[in-house]
């Protein structure tokens, strides 16, 4: 499979103090890897240089894919768009014409269970599930062929978290879209990915990584359990994934 992100020696500091040290990763067509660490090593960080929402001070960074989109922890919605707004404004950049975009947009937010009546609302009037719903369309809607997820779920409950993770692995699966999932949970982590790997404690390079048996969407939950208790028990990859440092800047 062809590399679609390929991040080589990446640096960064914060202030004159380093988060990030020697990280390489790649993410090739087709996949979704997810990115876990203890808080505070600078997971969502990587996330964002990857994105190129932030420049790296070191290192080179390959895209080799047409366009990405991106779903934060916060839906982070333009409160006075309504929920079809918000939708309609990456395809709205990428000039797509209006009766295409209405065309999109009901798709997408069929596919991410929004009614069209949920459209005509404001980001207030939705509860949080339908917020990052809206997210997760917008991020769909035009099309990517790679998507960032940097901790989309955290604020979520359990059970909004599974429908919501089901919703992307579903998504990833029909459009073939690849991605880097920003995680903490590892078994969220091994519901979603292909590969998980493991970021050093204070963010000095990638430790190594897994692949999860079977596919996404097609993994028991026994099996999942399974891996996970293996990996946290067994695996000294995973040995310092529950660590904390507070003096890093995720």
């Amino acid at each position: 499979m062809s590399e679609l992100l390929r991040l080589e020696a990446i640096g960064h500091s914060y202030l004159g103090r380093s988060v990030l040290e020697r990280i390489d990763l790649s993410v090739h067509a087709g996949e979704i890897v997810a990115l876990v660490g203890p808080s505070g090593c600078g997971k969502s960080t990587l996330a964002h240089i990857a994105a190129g929402l932030v420049d790296p001070l070191e290192g080179r960074l390959r895209r080799s894919y047409l366009r990405h989109g991106m779903v934060f922890q916060e839906p982070r919605l333009m409160p006075w768009a309504t929920a079809g707004e918000n939708i309609a404004y990456p395809l709205r950049l990428a000039g797509i014409g209006r009766r295409e975009r209405a065309t999109r947009i009901a798709a997408v937010a069929a596919r991410v269970a929004l009614e069209p009546e949920d459209l005509r609302k404001y980001p207030v009037e939705l509860s949080g599930g339908m917020r990052q719903r809206t997210a997760i369309a917008r991020a769909f809607a035009a099309r990517p062929d790679f998507l960032f997820f940097d901790e989309p779920f955290t604020a979520l409950d359990v059970a909004l978290k599974r429908r919501m993770q089901d919703l992307v692995i579903a998504q990833a699966a029909g459009t073939g879209v690849a991605g880097l999932f920003i995680t903490h949970d590892l078994h969220e982590a091994a519901r979603i990915a292909h590969r998980v790997a493991v970021m050093d404690t204070h963010g000095r390079g990638i430790l190594g990584a897994r692949v999860v048996p079977g596919q996404p969407g097609q993994r028991r939950e026994g099996a999942l359990f399974g891996f996970v208790r293996a990996a946290e028990r067994d695996d000294p990859l995973f040995a310092h994934l529950h660590d904390v440092d507070e003096r890093q800047i995720a």
